[in-house]
């Protein structure tokens, strides 16, 4: 059980996330080595209203998404040199972990947590109507955390890419969404 009023009260993780310096040979790893997929992977995303440090920033991004399990595994390629947390201080980890995910039913009160334990937004934005930021609660051995309130109107797309591993045979590793 999680401290109550810390961050990791605010939900389970649910997303272990990469930045990988070669995104295909991610891609080959987590579907060839680790059986994972298939990933679908959605191309050009700019976050509206993006901000990086509280500064509007033109960002644009790959990410591609797979479950093994009951956990979400995100694979985020950058395509530009704005400022982000996939380039610079927060960029690529080789092949380590770059953030985890918590879903959130409230993201003004994560706001107000993470404010509470001194973990610095570093990005936030919207997509869609899904609302994003992503945390750096300081020095430590852990990185960033991506806390999402996801939206209530839209399709189930998390369900439809976890169903779509399920009996998985390895067929189109990679297929491509919107």
């Amino acid at each position: 059980m999680a401290l109550p009023g810390s961050i990791a009260a605010l939900g389970d993780i649910m997303q272990l996330a990469f930045v990988p310096e070669d995104f295909d040979a991610a891609v080959t790893h987590w579907t060839q080595v680790m059986g994972v997929g298939p990933f679908f992977i959605i191309e050009g995303i700019h976050l509206d209203g993006m901000k990086y440090r509280g500064v509007p920033t033109d960002a644009v991004f790959d990410l591609a998404l797979a479950y093994w399990g009951d956990i979400q595994i995100e694979l985020i390629r950058p395509r530009d040199d704005h400022p982000s947390i996939y380039r610079g201080e927060y960029g690529s980890t080789g092949n380590g972990l770059h953030h985890v995910c918590i879903l959130v039913d409230d993201i003004e009160e994560a706001y107000r947590v993470c404010a509470d334990a001194g973990a610095e937004v570093v990005i936030e934005g919207t997509f869609g109507t899904s609302r994003v930021i992503y945390v750096d609660p300081g020095t430590g051995p852990g990185g960033l955390v991506e806390i999402l309130q996801q939206a209530k109107d839209g399709p189930d797309l998390f369900g439809m890419i976890k169903a779509a591993g399920v009996g998985w045979d390895g067929s189109e590793p990679l297929r491509k969404l919107g």
